[in-house]
């Protein structure tokens, strides 16, 4: 789990400070730089996983094209950028060879700080001059509303470790980074020489190093869903993995293996709980199930309409195979991690835009509840320009985008900023940062449809467009 990212040089992004719950809603208009601010926790997961040339053409803009690694730093970065992330990570983790470990804290920094080299013949034009590992301070950075001892106990351990997992030093103006072992001043660090690294060294940790495997895992796990339809209305293969990838394919295996595997032989009831997510959004459809076809050795999703029509995947909508692919995603305990995810309103009529906000927030972690099978450690992070999603989010929940110009030396430059509203959680840990302006929020508001359709029982967080001071300027 993401709880602050710290980005400066990377894209437009240019001294962000930006704190994290477990539902977070990113509002902005085209061209404000929101969708660099998923680029940059894509990179940090590429990175956790690849080389650095490799993470830096798997970022968008980068991919199949021609363009230079140098347009990843913005104007005014020196060559540099920079990140800093707080993040909780699992307990217990599997490195690449089977073999577990675990970890000695689980509130974890990481910082890295990449230079570009100008040198057009340098086949390596990206140096690691800084690259952190080491214990948070919860008190300090664990500042999102949760309930504890339940939730903070059930995700939060730490060792009175002060050691760094990983740290840079310098040695005959060269930098040196160092892979601590967990046992802290009991083992030497192992020495690398940054120069000629073509990855980070926390892309190489196992299990011999198990919080710094954590971390990396952790890292992994932040992935951007760019669901494809084509993907999604696939059928699977037998033996293919029971996860729906980032394009959406694996849906009908995933789904067949938590109805039949993961719910002690009882399939119906996860059928029923996946169809009834879908009646709240689709009204043609009344139950979802997965054929397995033992012929072909192929998994088919199957719906039925209101008719009593059997219908395979084909014949549905690009709307509703991605909210089966999110509800999928909800009954999986085994689907953590963060979990962006672009305009969630797209294909899906208005009125239904408070059901799939509803499934979006459900599927992240309930801070309230400790974390186990039925409450996984999960984040959901989407992005918007679409004032019918502002305007039914819980209040503190957003963040705004813009995209704000300066002028030094004369010259200007543009960087993207954060605001979020006042009287919320970020506000109160973060007085000295300007909150978004009544008029900005007017503007993002407007229009606002009614909400007819939010009848849950549960309470209810209060909504951007309840705020007393949004309702005495667009009624008052």
């Amino acid at each position: 789990m993401l709880t602050r990212l710290k980005i400066s040089g990377f894209k437009s992004l240019f001294d962000v400070d930006v704190r994290f719950g477990p539902f977070t809603c990113i509002a902005g208009a085209n061209g404000s730089g929101k969708s660099n601010f998923f680029d940059a926790i894509q990179f940090l997961s590429f990175l956790a996983d690849g080389t650095l040339i490799e993470s830096a053409h798997s970022v968008r803009d980068h991919k199949n094209k021609e363009t230079g690694i140098h347009t990843l730093f913005h104007v005014k970065s020196n060559d540099t950028i920079s990140f800093e992330a707080d993040m909780i990570t699992p307990k217990s983790a599997t490195d690449d060879l089977g073999q577990k470990a675990e970890a000695i804290s689980t509130f974890l920094t990481y910082k890295l700080v990449l230079k570009y080299a100008k040198d057009d013949e340098n086949p390596k034009p990206l140096k690691i001059v800084k690259e952190e590992l080491t214990r948070a301070n919860k008190s300090k950075h664990l500042k999102f509303p949760h309930r504890a001892p339940a939730w903070e106990e059930s995700v939060y351990f730490a060792s009175k470790r002060m050691v760094p997992f990983i740290s840079t030093t310098t040695d005959k103006n060269q930098f040196v980074i160092k892979l601590h072992q967990d046992g802290g001043s009991r083992g030497r660090p192992q020495k690398i020489l940054a120069e000629f690294l073509p990855r980070t060294v926390l892309s190489t940790v196992d299990a011999a190093n198990p919080t710094a495997l954590a971390a990396r895992r952790e890292m992994q796990s932040w992935r951007l869903l760019q669901l494809e339809p084509s993907k999604l209305r696939e059928p699977d293969r037998f033996h293919a993995e029971p996860a729906i990838q980032l394009d959406g394919s694996g849906l009908s295996r995933t789904l067949y293996h938590q109805a039949h595997f993961q719910n002690k032989g009882n399939p119906d009831r996860i059928y029923e709980s996946v169809s009834q997510r879908m009646r709240e959004l689709i009204d043609d459809i009344t139950s979802v199930k997965v054929d397995k076809d033992e012929t072909r050795q192929r998994y088919h999703i199957m719906a039925v309409n209101r008719d009593g029509e059997t219908l395979p995947a084909r014949s549905l909508s690009d709307g509703t195979l991605r909210f089966l692919a999110l509800s999928t995603i909800e009954i999986d305990p085994d689907a953590e991690g963060v979990i962006c995810l672009e305009e969630p309103e797209n294909g899906i009529h208005p009125k239904r835009i408070p059901a799939i906000l509803r499934l979006l927030q459900d599927i992240a972690v309930d801070a309230e509840l400790k974390v186990d099978r039925d409450n996984p450690l999960r984040q959901v992070i989407v992005n918007t320009h679409s004032p019918v999603v502002v305007a039914q989010i819980p209040e503190d929940t957003l963040l705004v985008a813009s995209l704000k110009k300066n002028i030094e030396g004369g010259k200007p430059f543009y960087h993207t900023h954060f605001n979020w509203l006042s009287d919320t959680w970020r506000s109160e840990i973060d007085p000295d940062t300007r909150a978004l302006s009544l008029g900005d929020l007017i503007q993002l508001l407007d229009p606002v449809p009614a909400d007819d359709e939010c009848d849950e029982p549960k309470k209810k967080s209060k909504r951007t467009i309840d705020r007393s001071d949004v309702q005495l300027s667009l009624f008052g």
